[in-house]
């Protein structure tokens, strides 16, 4: 009886085809409608989030824990925002 021979084949490429994209960090603003004006500042350590227009100075401030990301204020102030 024989062994059986391993494959010497690799896996699939898939796992480069799994690559994530970074969010974006820059947004539109709701009142101006600048493309990429908003910027989104995280302290993760005070556990605060601002975010600001360029254009037209509108601001916005958030609460922050470990697991939050700039889109995700820039979500909580469209909310407020409505």
């Amino acid at each position: 009886m024989g062994k059986r021979k391993k494959s010497s084949r690799k896996p699939a490429a898939a796992t480069a085809a799994r690559r994530k994209d970074p969010l974006d960090t820059a947004f539109t603003c709701l009142f101006c409608h600048h493309d990429k004006s908003v910027t989104v500042r995280l302290d993760r350590k005070e556990g605060i989030a601002w975010l600001v227009c360029r254009v037209c100075d509108q601001r916005y401030q958030g609460k922050v824990n470990h697991l939050t990301e700039p889109i995700d204020i820039y979500s909580e102030w469209i909310d407020a925002a409505d």
